[in-house]
């Protein structure tokens, strides 16, 4: 069973580490889930259209844009945390068929149990490995397939090669999209190598982040957008220049410099993501 720390936070040990359910003081019904102190999400269960993170808010803009306002897509999410985007998903685009794949099942039940989402969001969750879920899931299935998987605070390496992007690419629709969150800092080698082997299955792509991160002067996230026509990047540049944290798209001839000199990474040689610096998360990154 969990225990509380101070008034209402929540700290309970998951399958993959100490999780803490921490209340937003600024909003009510508001937390953050925490996996041995590195965030993972921010859930307004009053408001699921608010987006704390950074990134998710790039998520969102991009599923944003890939159909319609309000049409129903199907989306499979791997890794779940608390379920910010599918909640997001479900409340912007009433009746679309949500799948989620998360690896640690007692993190499954303790968000079941202390931040439940309504069933009719048709949301479902399937405790599996991102891999195994994406080889057990038939052809041309989703329409999007996002992306945010961390153990440990980095990526699992046989979720970064051009096997893992040729399932993705299988079990998205013709016109389907998919989107990953990509955390590195200087020099970005792993950032530039995952463009390069997305690419190789999902030819046309664009990166969103901040012009920092990009810079390689910090630590960060970038939003990698890929699929098999143009992503729309004039409407994307325009959502990222408007967010609260302004931020950069880098598509085409400068998305080919950002990659180059980087290879395709395979299975043989996949390796996880970088770790975070020390103390970034203390910082309040």
């Amino acid at each position: 069973m969990g225990r509380r720390r101070g008034t209402d936070r929540l700290v309970e040990q998951v399958d993959t580490g100490r999780a803490e359910l921490v209340p937003d003081p600024d909003r009510p019904r508001s937390f953050t889930l925490l996996l041995d102190g590195a965030p993972q999400s921010h859930v307004d269960l009053a408001d699921p259209t608010h987006l704390e993170f950074e990134y998710v808010r790039r998520f969102a803009a991009a599923l944003d844009l890939v159909a319609p306002p309000g049409t129903p897509l199907r989306v499979l999410h791997l890794g779940g945390g608390a379920l910010t985007l599918p909640r997001y998903v479900g409340v912007t685009r009433p009746g679309s068929t949500q799948r989620v794949c998360e690896v640690d099942g007692a993190l499954v039940e303790l968000v079941r149990r202390a931040l439940p989402w309504p069933a009719d969001l048709r949301i479902r969750v399937r405790v599996a490995d991102a891999r195994a879920m994406l080889a057990s899931t038939p052809d041309a299935s989703f329409d999007v397939v996002v992306a945010d998987v961390f153990a440990g605070a980095r990526t699992p390496a046989h979720l970064t090669s051009v096997e893992y992007v040729a399932e993705v690419a299988r079990v998205l629709r013709p016109d389907g999209w998919y989107l990953a969150n990509v955390a590195d800092g200087p020099p970005l080698r792993h950032a530039r190598g995952q463009v390069t082997t997305v690419r190789a299955v999902l030819p046309y792509a664009c990166v969103v982040a901040d012009a920092a991160v990009l810079r390689g002067r910090r630590f960060g996230n970038l939003v990698l957008v890929a699929g098999r026509t143009d992503p729309p990047v004039p409407e994307l540049t325009r959502r990222a220049a408007g967010d609260w944290f302004p931020g950069r798209v880098v598509a085409g001839a400068e998305l080919d410099r950002f990659a180059g000199g980087t290879s395709v990474v395979h299975d043989a040689d996949a390796t996880g993501s970088v770790a975070p610096p020390s103390g970034f998360f203390s910082a309040g990154r």
